[in-house]
Order: structure tokens, then sequence, then C-alpha cells
């Protein structure tokens, strides 16, 4: 097997602006040679590549090629990162390889037509970079080597998967007459292989790509992925999962994968840990503690190895707690996910996964009752970004000045564990084992039980 090539989704907006560092050729659109400099893409009715004092028009895609890929690149002005989350920022960043633009949707059925720009790269380039921008390119070397590995197999896995589903009649909808379960995952992009934000890997580029020990991780692992019963593992990955693992299917769509279950996240198994967090009382009993674990840590060195700049915003990862009002909660429902119940009276885990995520949630209200799912769906309800968790409990707090037979909460008190869904591989777990000597193989095997290690190419 040779190195794929793989298309990354970087941005999408009205207008794209970029700089050619080098010199570049049109090879889609109006074909020219020895292209570099500052650029926009605009459009409306026709879309237009202005290029310094020339326009090139095109009608659905426009692809550029560096003429020398070592030496050139290109930038994107305001890269929108964390999109949603509470970290979400503008960035300007660099490339290597080919930058495409295409029109979203094509042009008949959309009065105000978005362009997207697409990276084209070797999965290797692109592998360098993400495993610099899901965390430090200061990381650990065991911790790179891992993450190389996992980010190699999580990709191919979906490009195999997106082969699969797409004459298929996939759905990531469940509804009936008392709510709904939705999940959301790569699926929900089809003109290109993946993502360049947390929806599925971070990518930004060559921007953070600044240390040796990334090189030396990418060849060290060089076509290494995780695979089970003969195929590539859908290997995930978050920042913290609070101290156990979850199961993927209480994640995503229900297929049981055997190497992304529970897993407890510490050396020594104590008893409290091997509870039924399933169980309302185990959960509440766990999440309101701080029990022991690999990702249980204040080690300031290790953090700012796995943590860049803008998540090392986020202290409270490990247990963490919110206050929402009732305004603020009504609001929240209404906007993030569409529903109205009325003034909130209850909030209540109707299922648990095992690591005390909540998989489905019934929401009381005076108007109505709903129940939502799974825990991304929760996470986007409850927050103006998303929870770090879904792994909460509720208490509620009521107004003394409100006596009534039944009063609603004034306000309502999140406590909860971990930062992610908490399926794979725990990153903050991961780099305190990096930090104390594991080897990388032996980190894979602890977050991805029964997979097995191969090199599927050089």
């Amino acid at each position: 097997m040779n190195i794929p090539t793989i298309e990354v989704g970087i941005m999408s907006a009205k207008s794209i602006e970029f700089q050619l560092n080098g010199r570049f050729r049109q090879i889609a659109g109006e074909e020219t040679e020895n292209v570099n400099g500052k650029a926009i893409v605009t459009g409306d009715s026709s879309f237009v590549l202005h290029l310094g004092d020339k326009q090139h028009s095109f009608n659905d895609f426009v692809v550029l090629e560096p003429l020398d890929e070592e030496q050139s690149n290109f930038e994107l002005y305001h890269v929108v990162i964390g999109v949603k989350f509470h970290w979400e920022r503008e960035e300007t960043q660099r490339f290597k390889g080919k930058l495409k633009i295409y029109v979203e949707n094509g042009i008949e059925n959309r009065p105000e037509p978005m362009l997207t720009a697409v990276n084209i790269l070797s999965l290797e380039d692109y592998l360098l970079s993400v495993i610099s921008s899901e965390m430090s390119a200061a990381s650990s070397l065991e911790l790179l080597k891992a993450h190389a590995v996992i980010s190699r197999s999580w990709l191919l896995a979906q490009i195999e998967k997106g082969k699969q589903l797409k004459d298929a009649n996939y759905k990531t909808l469940i509804r009936n007459e008392e709510g709904y379960i939705r999940w959301y995952d790569r699926e929900d992009h089809s003109r290109f292989d993946v993502c360049a934000d947390d929806h599925c890997q971070r990518y930004q580029g060559i921007t953070k790509v600044s240390s040796p020990q990334v090189y030396e991780a990418l060849k060290a692992t060089s076509g290494e992925v995780l695979m089970y019963d003969n195929a590539i593992c859908d290997a995930r990955f978050y920042k913290c999962c609070g101290g156990i693992t979850e199961k993927f299917e209480n994640v995503w769509e229900p297929v049981v994968h055997p190497y992304l279950t529970k897993v407890i996240d510490n050396e020594v198994i104590s008893d409290n840990v091997t509870r039924d967090l399933t169980i309302e009382e185990n959960a509440r009993a766990w999440i309101l503690g701080n029990p022991s674990a690999f990702c249980n840590t204040c080690d300031k060195e290790v953090l700012s190895q796995v943590l860049n700049d803008y998540d090392q915003e986020t202290q409270d990862f490990y247990r963490w707690k919110i206050t929402l009002s009732q305004a603020e909660i009504k609001d929240l429902l209404f906007r993030k996910i569409g529903i109205d119940v009325g003034d909130v009276l209850d909030l209540i885990p109707i299922e648990r996964g095992v690591s005390g995520r909540i998989i489905r949630l019934k929401i009381v209200g005076n108007k109505d009752t709903i129940i939502i799912g799974k825990e991304l769906e929760i996470r986007k309800a409850l927050s103006e970004s998303h929870l770090y968790s879904s792994a909460f409990v509720v208490e509620k707090i009521y107004d003394p000045r409100h006596c009534g037979l039944d009063p609603q909460p004034d306000r309502f008190i999140l406590s909860g564990a971990g930062w992610g869904h908490g399926v794979g591989l725990c990153q903050i777990g991961a780099a305190i084992m990096g930090a104390k000597g594991y080897p990388y193989r032996k980190i894979l095997t602890h977050y991805f039980p029964h997979a097995e290690l191969k090199k599927i190419y050089t």
C-alpha cells in the first residue's frame, strides 16, 4: 500500500482570502502557470479568483498546485478553530500541498453560496500537523508516537467507512413520541475526507509543527495502525476521560467495537472504580468524588505538553461545575436544539454509559417533557458552546421566596467529570503515562484493549 493522498476541509465562508508563498500553477478552472502572492476568491452568480491584477473565473472548483511541494506553501486567513466550542477563535494558518476551493452545494439552489477551502496532501504530511495541533509539539516522544498511530488509524477507518456508506441508508437520528436520539460523526462531510476542526481531528497545517520529536514520532511509526479482526480500528480520542472511558456504541451508532470499551484509567484498580456507573447512585458518588486516575493531574509541565495555549485556558477538566439559571436553560434549549418545554422542572438521567456519561436525558417542563440524546446533543443543549462532557449530576436550587405547592427551580447546578466524549484514548491520561515512562505500545494497549499494532505501508 502506498501512502494515501487525502482531502481536508479547512474552512467555509462567502469569500476566501489566502496567500501563495512560492510558485503555484492553476490546474482546474482556467489553467495558469507560475502564480503567487495574495489572492481572494469571491462569488455570487459566478465565481472569480482574484490573483494580483488578474481574474480567473470558474464554475464549481479551482485547484492550485505548488511547483515545488517542499519549498512552497499557502496561508489561509480568518480560519475559525474550535467551532462552537468555548475556545472558538480565528487564526491565520499555513499549509503544504494543494489548495482546492469549491462552491458549496453548487450555485443553482443557494441564493448566498458558500465557498469551501480544502487542502490536498499526503496522509503522513497531514499527521505531522495533527499530532502537533491536537497537543503541543513539545509532548513526550512516546505520546506523539501513540497519537500518530491512532490519528492514522482513525482517518483510514473513516475513509473506508465513507466508501461503505455511499450507497447505504445511513441515519444519525432516531425519533419517537418521547423525543429523539442524535449522534454526530464524520459522515457529515461528503466532498472531502475529513474536516480540520474538533469535529474530526484538529489540523492546523504546518503552523504548529515545530519540534524534532514530531518528525521522529512519524518516522518511527510510519504506516503503523491499530487493527481488530483484520480491519483498521476506528481509534477515537479526546482530552480527559474523567477516570473511566466509555463504550463506542453509547456515543455514536449502535455498533460494538470491542477495542472501544470501558477502561479504568489507572495503574491500580480500587473498589470504587469497579462499581457499575450505569446505576445512578454509583454514578453520583463517582462524579462527586475525586478518584485517582492518570488524567487526574495538576502537573503543569505535563499539561503544557499535551495542551496547546488555548486549551490551557481550561483548568477544571477532571471535575467541573456550572450553574444555569431557569432563564438561561430555557433559552439554551430553544436556541441550541429547538425545543420548548416551558419552565424547566427537572433534568433526569434515563440512561448512563459505563463511564457515567448520560446517554438519554429527560427534560421535564410545565408545558412538555422530552427525552434527548446522545452525549453530544446533551452537551450542546445545556451550554452556549458545549458542556465539557455528559457525565454530570444535577442539583436543583429553589428560591425560598417561591413557596407554592409546585415551585419551579430557580437554577440548576451541574457537577461533572471529564472533557470530551470519553471513547478511546484519553490525551491527558496518555500524557501522564508518557511522562511516567510508558512506551507508546503500552499506552495504546491500555486505551485500546484487544487491538493489534500492524504496519500496512512504509
